[in-house]
This record gives structure tokens, sequence and C-alpha cells, in this order.
């Protein structure tokens, strides 16, 4: 084989290719990839220059290493089941690099393309090992009310509810248990695009009106999301709601405190909550979630002013790394709060079967605590930003007195060191057979330094 022959079969004997020779061996020691199987399995297809496998008809096959590289892509049944459709990575070629300092920056989480839209009642199939739901109803009037935990959802529903109840507020918590959500979204006849919605979690807050159509009732589905501390870090979560004339569903993954806060005013006799509608529930629980922001936002408000007090006072890296966690906060509670408060005011403008008049004046007052939380937000961010621009200026401030120091000390010098050149030069110099010469050398340099230093002074250097 000629040198230019090598030169062209170079592409063909990568790394890869070589240890997939049958019957080769690679630098390491024998070759223990399962390729030659492989290969003995098509034992009438080859492998061309580009990588692809022909048979004898001349049809293409997959090489091993592009099924390898590209997975099977997923069926609608494992995505049902919380999959989500990921795209292969190429493992990284340069040093691996460390963890940032707070977290990740959020992505899209979207399913894979061409998935059909929805989830029908079908497809909610329990699975082997899942969560069992954790589920409160509420049944009550302006005379009485009932809170019950339900632990079979079968024969709770075969119940119609109590002839004296005007509303029914059925709680869950847990969206792994897809046998309890079956249930309720067929007794109720939830639609299947906003089935999908609630069970995926990672929507904006929105508010989308399903109209009733013959049998099926309509509905208004509300999308809320919350700020929660969970082990000293910000979390958010989504709230599902399904509003009905006299029927309230809420969906959400975990327990939150702010639900049974309204649970707990419902048993109140004198609460608003007993002598109005349905809607008006709903109002109090985005209420309430819309309330939890003010006690985060006061947190976050002493972390900035510690920060900005050891910027001032002690300016360490420190610092500024507390400061970029805190404009990360921001952020995160900042992509929250904007969209919920585009919901309050699509809820307090627009008409719906299912809401009262007296639900959207009350909405009046939701819409003025977002606006004040995007307000406080923005305030905090301007305040992070000057803190971290003060921490920089005091950090160019200290490096320039350092060099200033140091020029100062080097300019002193310049004339010390051009004198003790000149009269260190290994010639003959009369001025060295004097014998008070040194005294004078000494004299001369500490007269110079002296006068340099004075001059300095009087200018304003230091």
């Amino acid at each position: 084989m000629g040198p230019a022959a090598l030169i062209l079969g170079l592409p063909m004997l990568t790394p890869w290719r070589l240890g997939r020779l049958p019957g080769k061996a690679t630098a390491a020691g024998p070759n223990p990839d399962p390729a030659p199987a492989r290969e003995a399995s098509h034992p009438a297809s080859t492998l061309d220059r580009s990588g692809l496998r022909r048979d004898s008809g001349g049809s293409v096959r997959t090489a091993p290493y592009l099924a390898m590289n590209h997975p099977r892509p997923e069926t609608a049944k494992s995505r049902r089941h919380g999959a989500r459709h990921k795209e292969p990575r190429e493992a990284p070629s340069g040093p691996r690099r460390t963890a940032p300092l707070s977290r990740a920056v959020p992505r899209a989480d979207h399913l894979a393309a061409g998935s059909p839209a929805g989830i029908e009642y079908h497809e909610l199939v329990p699975t082997p090992g899942e969560k069992a739901a954790r589920i409160v109803c509420t049944d009550y009037c302006a005379e009485q009310i009932q809170i019950q935990e339900i632990e079979d959802i079968a024969a709770f529903l075969a119940v119609h509810r109590p002839t004296w109840s005007h509303v029914r507020w059925i709680h869950v918590e847990g969206l792994q248990d897809r046998g309890t959500i079956r249930a309720l979204a067929e007794k109720y006849q939830l639609h299947p695009l906003a089935i999908e919605d609630a069970l995926e979690g990672n929507h904006r807050p929105k508010a989308e009106d399903y109209p009733g159509t013959g049998e099926l009732p309509g509905r208004l589905f509300v999308v809320a999301r919350r700020v929660q501390l969970v082990d000293g870090a910000l979390r958010g979560e989504q709230t599902s709601f399904f509003l009905g004339r006299n029927t309230l569903l809420s969906f959400q993954e975990t327990r939150c405190r702010a639900i049974d806060e309204v649970r707990h005013r419902c048993e109140s006799p004198r609460s608003r909550l007993r002598a109005n509608d349905v809607s008006f529930l709903l109002y109090a629980l985005l209420d309430t979630l819309v309330d939890r922001f003010f006690p985060i936002l006061d947190e976050i408000s002493i972390r900035l002013e510690s920060s900005e007090e050891d910027v001032l006072t002690r300016p360490q890296l420190q610092s500024l790394q507390a400061i970029h966690l805190i404009k990360r906060d921001l952020v995160m509670i900042r992509r929250i709060a904007w969209p919920m408060r585009e919901l309050i005011a699509q809820l307090q403008r627009e008409r719906h079967e299912c809401l009262s008049e007296i639900t959207q004046t009350y909405f009046r007052d939701v819409y003025d605590h977002c606006v004040q939380i995007i307000d406080l937000i923005e305030t905090y961010r301007e305040i992070a930003s000057a803190v971290a621009e003060t921490y920089v200026s005091i950090i160019s401030n200290r490096t320039s007195d350092i060099m200033k120091v140091l020029t100062i000390i080097g300019t002193i010098f310049i004339p010390l060191t051009f004198i003790a050149g000149v009269y260190g030069m290994n010639m003959y110099i009369p001025e060295n057979q004097w014998p008070w010469t040194y005294g004078l050398f000494w004299a001369a340099c500490l007269g110079i330094a002296g006068f340099m230093l004075w001059r300095f002074r009087k200018g304003g250097w230091f």
C-alpha cells in the first residue's frame, strides 16, 4: 500500500472502528465489545465509508454506533407516565466544569415532537409503586360545614353530595396517583387538554375557558404558581383549579400551608367564604398564594441589607456571590409573579359563567398585591445591581491605591538606583578615594528620598 493510499485510508481507521472490526484487538488488549456478534448477525452486510451498513441488496442499514447514539423515540405510553423526550448529548471533549454557585438556568420542558395533545381518560393508567394521593373534600354552606379525608375514591364518587351543601371543594395532593385522577376526571368530565396541563406542572399561570357542550358542563381551568423555601432554596410549584358552578377541584404535588389556611377559614361561621359561592373560594385561594410572596421578599430584603453592609465594611468575594444568589432568586420570583398578575387581570376583566360579579370585584385587591410584589422585585433588583457595582468600585479603588503606593516607591528608587549604579561601577572614580564618600552617598540618597516624599505629599498623591 502506497503513501497516498495510507493517507486516504486514515479516516476509515478511527479508534471506534478499529475496536469494532471482528477479530481485531486495540492497544489496550483484546476487544471486549460485542460488535463481532452483531457483525455475525448480519453476514451479508458491509460498512461503507459513510458509516452506513449495506446489505447484499444495496439497502442501507443503520450502523451500530448510530443506533447507540440515537435511542429509540419514546412512545405515547411512556410519555404519559412522566417521561420526557431528550435529545442525545455528545460527551464533553474539554475539561469538566464545576457546578455553578446557584441553581441552573431554567429550561423549557417539552414533549416529544409530534406527540398528541391532551391526555384521554384511558391513558391515565396506574403504575406499580405509585404514591397514593391525599384527598380532602370540604362541603359547606352558610349554616354548616363538613370536612372529610377520602380513602376510597370510588365509594366517595358513587354518593352524591349533601343537599344542604352549596359549595364542594375537592383538594388533591399528589399527582402520581393516576387512578384517583382518572376517577375525578371521569366524574366531573374534565377536558383532556386541561388534564395534561394539570399533570405536567410546568406551565405559566393562566386561565382557560372550556365552555359546556351538550352534556359536558362548562368549566374554568386556572393554573397558578407559588413560591416556597425548601432547605433554604426557592422552588416554584404549580397549583391547578377546575372551577364549576358549585364545585372546585384543586390539584398540586405537595402539601401547601396556604391551602390549609383557607380550609381553616371555612370553618369559621362568620367567614365571607361561607356566605358566597364557589368562585369566591377560588379568589380566597389565589389571594393566599399571592400573599405568600411577601414573606419571601422580606427574607430577601434582609439578605440584601446584610450583603450591602458586608460590601461597604469588609468587601470579599463571598459578598459578591451572595448578591449573585439574591439576583437569581429575584429573577425566579419575577418569572412567577409577572404571569400571576396577568392571570388576575384576566379573571378580573373577562366574564365567565362560573365567576360571580362579587368575586371579580375582590380580584382587584389581588391585582393590587401583584403590582406591589412586582414593584418590590424591581426595587430589590436595582439595589442588588447597585451593590454589585459598589463592590466592583471598591475593589477597583483598592487596586488603584495599591498601584499608587507601588508607583511612589518605584519613583523614589529611580534616582537612588541611578546614583548606586554610577558609583558602583567597576572602574576608577575619583570620588571613591575621598574618606567621606560613604556618608555623602547616604546623605544624598536620604535627601533625595525625603524631598520626593515631601513633594508627593504636597501634591496630594497620598
